[in-house]
């Protein structure tokens, strides 16, 4: 389960609880009406089927508000239950109130702040109105004695503060969601984006190195069928040049495909750098202040691009660290980010295992996993010098 989903499960969980919150003040009050000989059984009893229902219709609500929708045919239907079940039960927040509130917490997300205001004055009205109808069976009438004046003004003010702060604080939860949501979408975006402008450097790179080439075969070929009939000769020598042109070409192009093109390696980890930064992971590079062994350069860029490759599609890291060094005996690449992977190394895809490969054939080797840190590290060692250098 990745951030972002847990950050949903979170806010789920929270919006529930008042819900939780409801059954745990239903049963407190319904306690202490039976410990003041006030409980009626038949009552209750009724009360507790639609309470049911509403504890069931909820979580339907609350996933539909995190999808960005606001679900009216429910809300309506809940604020039925949750109206019955207080008029059944006992209106006042001694009984079977706190279930309106409940219902206004959830009821007044994803909606305009002034249509909020307007549904917590109306559940306002509505609970004080329905307390005062029922006020003899108020706790406070029984326990302190309060006329009907008193008991509505002790309503009136408890309802009043409970309108006032339960809807926004659920609302702050959703919006808190919400940001992380869009941070979410931004960063994806953000990758996407950065995944492309590296895709067309490539390009840019595969048609530097020979595009220019397939344009002299192309005029070179049309100048060999033009002599082909006035000097036989010359024909053949610019052709044996388009022979020699095509299979550099065609052995340039193998290079750039399979990372083995000569590159400049700190040029290399610069270009994954401003990607990796273009996605919103902050970036440290440490690079030898010598040149590498020959050989080394061309394997460790191939090896740097594919390990950011992964760090973006693979983990949701903040921060990555590039390191090379390198002594008489081995020279070392090490990638380590923020954003450990929760699945194997083995499973990120064919990339580490082609790169495992190329290391191989050079005496290399590639080891890729969770560090005791918590963080998750690359790592590509070669022996020195390598066969054949």
């Amino acid at each position: 389960m990745d951030e972002i989903e847990q950050a949903r499960r979170y806010t789920r969980h929270v919006l529930v609880s008042g819900i939780a919150a409801t059954w745990l003040v239903i049963v407190v009050c319904a306690a202490s009406r039976l410990d003041a000989g006030l409980l009626s059984w038949w009552r209750t009893a009724l009360a507790v089927v639609p309470a049911a229902l509403f504890t069931w219709l909820c979580p339907r609500i609350i996933r539909a508000i995190l999808d960005r929708r606001h679900p009216t045919r429910l809300v309506v239907v809940a604020a039925v239950l949750a109206l019955t079940a207080a008029l059944v039960g006992g209106p006042d927040l001694t009984a079977w109130g706190f279930i309106l509130m409940a219902w206004l917490s959830i009821a007044t997300l994803n909606l305009p702040r002034r249509t909020s205001l307007l549904i917590s004055a109306g559940t306002w009205l509505v609970s004080v109105a329905a307390a005062a109808v029922t006020w003899r069976d108020n706790l406070f009438t029984v326990g302190l004695h309060l006329t009907f004046e008193e008991v509505l003004f002790v309503n009136a003010l408890m309802f009043g503060v409970m309108c006032a702060v339960m809807p926004p604080s659920n609302r702050l939860w959703v919006w808190i969601w919400t940001l992380a949501e869009q941070v979410h979408q931004g960063r994806e975006a953000h990758t996407k984006l950065a995944l492309a402008e590296e895709r067309l450097r490539f390009a840019r790179d595969l048609h530097d190195l020979v595009g220019h080439q397939l344009s002299a075969i192309a005029v070179k070929t049309e100048l060999a069928v033009r002599l082909s009939d006035v000097d036989a000769a010359a024909a053949k020598a610019e052709m044996a040049e388009v022979n020699g042109l095509t299979r550099k070409a065609l052995k340039d192009l193998r290079q750039a495909v399979r990372g083995y093109r000569e590159l400049d390696l700190a040029a290399e980890v610069n270009s994954v750098k401003g990607v990796l930064e273009a996605a919103g992971v902050r970036c440290e590079v440490r690079l030898p202040y010598r040149e590498l062994p020959a050989g080394v350069a061309p394997v460790f860029a191939y090896a740097v691009r594919e390990a950011v490759t992964n760090v973006l599609k693979h983990s949701d890291a903040s921060f990555c660290e590039i390191t090379i060094r390198f002594t008489e005996r081995e020279a070392e690449l090490r990638v380590r980010n923020d954003g450990a992977a929760r699945r194997q190394a083995a499973d990120l895809g064919s990339g580490l295992a082609g790169m495992g490969e190329r290391l191989a054939a050079v005496g290399g080797e590639l080891r890729a996993g969770p560090a005791p840190d918590g963080h998750f590290v690359l790592a590509a060692v070669v022996a020195l010098p390598l066969p054949g250098m």
